[in-house]
């Protein structure tokens, strides 16, 4: 078994020697620091450069048959890894540091460190939950390539799916629960296990995923597994505070949407009915995306089944996408100039002003008194 930390201190030397300016950190984390290194374990250390020319001392190379490879992690990446934006959070949180530039240099490491002890914060509940949410969209994606090859019977490629997922599974999982984790490659499970929030049934479908020669099987775990993740996530979401708000979410809305329903209006008096389709449908989903971020202080979650439309539903507005008629179009017009009368008067109520005048003249007021103000 090599001695790996005086290879360490040949580059460490090194640097000293010859990049003290241009380096800021070294740092060793993974086995041998957490006590569970193997005769076949390498090193994991990295570097942050302080220059370009620090870059320099980056070298991937093998020893007496163990592989080494000396990294450079820029500062913006670490700073990533600490918000967590990249999942290899546990570098900058556990690891042991073999040389520091300067006083400086420690100081804004450590800072990257107190951001990481924040994770678990009440405060930071609501974006790491976005981030659990963002990380299944990649399962999504998978589970529509197994879907358009399910008739094949690659067991490979289905089994390199699966383990997509899995990944990502994981790292939901992760944020969900305000935490990253110490160990990867086959350790998350047993991680996992300690968590808070977790689908009940992680353990039957990850077997399934892992061990399963049906792919067909492979692929219906992956499925529900997503789909639990997704409940599970949603649940979650639901649980937190309700910030209603018409102003931070609307102010300027109609203004902006307006035009939109003209489009609309005119699509139907000439019978366009293509026209109308794709106005009628992204108008009347957006208005009920933003009318649920106003309600609820958030925006629908990708686990929305289109519960989000609730609120388009509690107040009255008219279902524009069901009065699409490529014969008949003077029923959705009508609908339109409901509409538009109807959201006017819900944000005036809630105490959203609106932009409209009546002549250029009276706009010219306005905007030449609100630049001066």
């Amino acid at each position: 078994m090599i001695d790996v930390f005086a290879v360490a201190d040949i580059i460490v030397n090194h640097i000293k020697e010859h990049y003290s300016q241009d380096v800021a950190i070294v740092g060793y984390y993974g086995s041998y620091l957490q006590g569970r290194a193997t005769e076949r374990s390498d090193l994991d250390f990295f570097f942050i450069p302080a220059t370009t020319r620090g870059r320099q001392v980056e070298c991937q190379f093998i020893v007496n048959g163990i592989s080494f490879d000396f990294w450079p992690i820029g500062w913006e990446r670490a700073e990533r890894m600490a918000t967590s934006e990249e999942w290899s959070t546990t570098i900058i949180a556990d690891c042991e540091l073999l040389y520091v530039r300067s006083d400086d240099d420690l100081a804004k490491f450590m800072g990257l460190r107190e951001t990481i002890s924040s994770m678990g914060s009440e405060s930071k509940t609501a974006e790491m939950i976005n981030k659990a949410e963002s990380a299944l969209k990649d399962c999504l994606i998978s589970i529509a390539k197994m879907r358009i090859a399910e008739n094949s019977k690659d067991l490979s490629y289905f089994r390199t799916q699966s383990q997509e997922i899995a990944a990502n599974i994981f790292k939901s999982l992760g944020f969900l629960n305000q935490t990253y984790y110490t160990r990867s490659w086959g350790y998350y499970r047993e991680q996992v296990r300690n968590l808070t929030h977790k689908p009940e049934q992680l353990d039957k479908y990850l077997d399934t995923m892992m061990f399963s020669l049906i792919p067909a099987d492979i692929m219906l775990a992956c499925e529900k597994l997503t789909a639990d993740m997704l409940r599970l996530i949603s649940k979650r979401q639901n649980s937190q505070e309700v910030v209603r708000s018409y102003k931070e979410h609307m102010m300027g809305y109609y203004e902006e949407e307006r035009g939109m329903m003209n489009k609309l209006l005119t699509a139907c008096e000439k019978g366009h009915y293509e026209t109308a389709f794709f106005v009628a449908t992204g108008l009347q989903d957006g208005l009920s995306r933003i009318l649920y971020a106003a309600e609820k202080g958030r925006w629908p979650s990708i686990a929305d089944l289109g519960e989000y439309r609730e609120f388009y539903d509690r107040y009255g507005y008219p279902d524009l996408v069901a009065l699409l008629n490529p014969t008949d179009l003077e029923p959705l017009r009508l609908a339109i100039l409901l509409l538009i009368d109807k959201v006017e008067n819900h944000l005036k109520t809630e105490g959203v002003s609106l932009n409209q005048f009546d002549s250029v003249a009276e706009f010219k007021s306005y905007y030449i008194n609100r630049i001066i103000t």
